[in-house]
Parts: C-alpha cells; sequence; structure tokens
C-alpha cells in the first residue's frame, strides 16, 4: 500500500479527498499514474470514502458510494442464503443516487430499497426500519447497521460475525468501511474492474441556480418532488419526458441561496441538456438572480 497526501504536509483536503474525487471524477493531486491499481480516496476526518481505478487507456472510474452499497448488500444477501437466516435486509439511497443502481438493486439483487431525504441522519432513520440496513449516500458516507434481535441470532462462529465485528455501526468511519470492501473483494475473488462491471452508471449532471430566496423551493417525496412554487414540478416532468430514461429534481441549499438541480439521461449530451433545462425553469420560476446558466455546447 502506498499513501499519498497523508496530511503531513499542505492544508487537508486540498486537492484530495474523497469528495475531490467525487466532484471532480479524478484521481487526486500526486496521484496522476494509477493504471492497473485500486485506489482509495478518504475524506480529511475519515468520515467518507470512495474507490476509483483508470483502465488501461488510462480511462477514470469511479466506485463511489452507490457502488459501495450494492456491493456489501450483495454479499450480505449471500451470507444470510448461507446461514439460512430470514432477516429482512434492505438499502437507503437519496435522490441522488444513480438510476441504475437502484434499478439494479430492485432487479438484480432482488432486495428492497427506500429513498431518504439528503443527509445521514435520514437515512440512519430509514435503515432502522430493516433487520439489516445498509445506507450510503453517494459521496462515500454511511455504514451498515443491525437490529439487537439480528445481532442475537448470527451463530459466533460465522462468517456473518466476523463481518459484524468489522463494522463500525456509528456513521462516519471511512477506515472500517475500507476494511469492509477489502475483505468483500478478496473473498469474491474481485478488481475494481469486476466490481465497476455490476452495472453501469447513467450520465448525469449536476448544477446550482442561484436565487432570490432559497426558500421558495420546498420539496416532498424525499426531495424527489418540488411542491413550491406551484406548477414547477408538473414544467420540470414534462421536460423530462423528452428525454430516455430521464430523471431530475431540484432541491434547495442548506446553507446559500441556490437550488441545486440533479439530471440523468442515455447519454451524456442529453444529460447536461436535460440539467439545463430544468436549471432554466428553475431560474424562470423561481426568481432566479443573474445570468442563467449556460446552454452546453
Amino acid at each position: 500500500m502506498t499513501l499519498y497526501n497523508d496530511g503531513t504536509q499542505g492544508k487537508l483536503n486540498l486537492g484530495c479527498g474523497a469528495d475531490f474525487v467525487k466532484v471532480n471524477q479524478k484521481a487526486p493531486s500526486g496521484m496522476e499514474s494509477i493504471v492497473g491499481d485500486r485506489c482509495v480516496s478518504i475524506d480529511g476526518d475519515a468520515d467518507r470514502v470512495v474507490y476509483f481505478y483508470a483502465d488501461e487507456g488510462n480511462k477514470f472510474y469511479l466506485l463511489d458510494g452507490d457502488r459501495i452499497a450494492t456491493l456489501i448488500a450483495s454479499y450480505l444477501k449471500d451470507l444470510l442464503a448461507e446461514s439460512g437466516l430470514q432477516f429482512r435486509l434492505g438499502i437507503v439511497q437519496t435522490a441522488y443516487a444513480n438510476g441504475n443502481s437502484t434499478d439494479y438493486i430492485k432487479n438484480k439483487l432482488k432486495l428492497d430499497v427506500a429513498c431518504a431525504s439528503t443527509g445521514v441522519k435520514n437515512l440512519h432513520h430509514l435503515a432502522k426500519n430493516y433487520d439489516i440496513g445498509v445506507y450510503f449516500e453517494a459521496n462515500g458516507h454511511g455504514t451498515i447497521i443491525f437490529s439487537p434481535e439480528c445481532l442475537s441470532q448470527i451463530p459466533q462462529d460465522s462468517q456473518l460475525k466476523n463481518l459484524v465485528d468489522l463494522i463500525n455501526q456509528t456513521v462516519g468511519d471511512a477506515i472500517s468501511d475500507m476494511l469492509l470492501v477489502e475483505t468483500i473483494l478478496r473473498v469474491k475473488g474481485w478488481s475494481a474492474g469486476d466490481w465497476y462491471k455490476s452495472y453501469e452508471d447513467l450520465p448525469n449532471r449536476q448544477l446550482k441556480v442561484k436565487v432570490a430566496n432559497r426558500e421558495v423551493i420546498q420539496t416532498a417525496d424525499a426531495e424527489r418532488q418540488c411542491v413550491s412554487p406551484p406548477g414547477l414540478q408538473d414544467k420540470i416532468n414534462e421536460v423530462v419526458l423528452k428525454f430516455p430514461k430521464g430523471r431530475s429534481f431540484v432541491r434547495p441549499s442548506g446553507t446559500e441561496d441556490v437550488v441545486r438541480v440533479y439530471a440523468e439521461s442515455d447519454t451524456q449530451d442529453n444529460a447536461d441538456q436535460l440539467a439545463y433545462e430544468v436549471g432554466l425553469l428553475v431560474h424562470q420560476n423561481a426568481g432566479g438572480v443573474g445570468e442563467p446558466t449556460p446552454k452546453p455546447q
């Protein structure tokens, strides 16, 4: 194992960390040559973790919180089947989870999936509805929790018990999450590339729209539906219908007067265009400030 950006020099999180990798879709500073390596990035306070690698053509691949959750859940499902234990296993995501990850959970893993509002406290609350609840935000912040009844019935000499001992059920332990991922990949005999092939992400785009007052935007259904201003959601729905596999939602920032737009579709060009059109609707209907987001080229 080779360590980079370990905090002994420079500023913490500057040009590195899980969020840097997730947002910029590239390796941290100092890690220009990563072809053939399985890489992991943890943020400065070690509560978020994402994986990444580059293929022989130096194309960058991100394995984010959605993929960490599906990897863990699929392995837990296998262990439950082997043990004969009948526990309810489920995954909790946010609206930012890629649509294909949700389809993979429902249709391939055949597991229950719930959607919570942004913020790990909201995911944790829903995860408690399961005997075993797996929850990760796309940014790599999350964990797995077990009900007391579940813990009391797991055999002490089982692989499942070993896994429970490795997991820190207190959310925000990126080191524990990393060790869990490494354990599962080792057991499966998977490379990062094998893991990535589980499903293919839909292209997506995020952007921000400046508004006079972010409180104008009110949402429901785990932030997937905009209920104020009236009529905006209907207009968003009309735009989404134009794009294959289209999905988009808007939500107010928690810290600044901006509205965050998420969009995904079958191609990157379509995702970019969908995000632009929804952003334009927000600017026109929710008190946009300044010029609208430029149209994608």
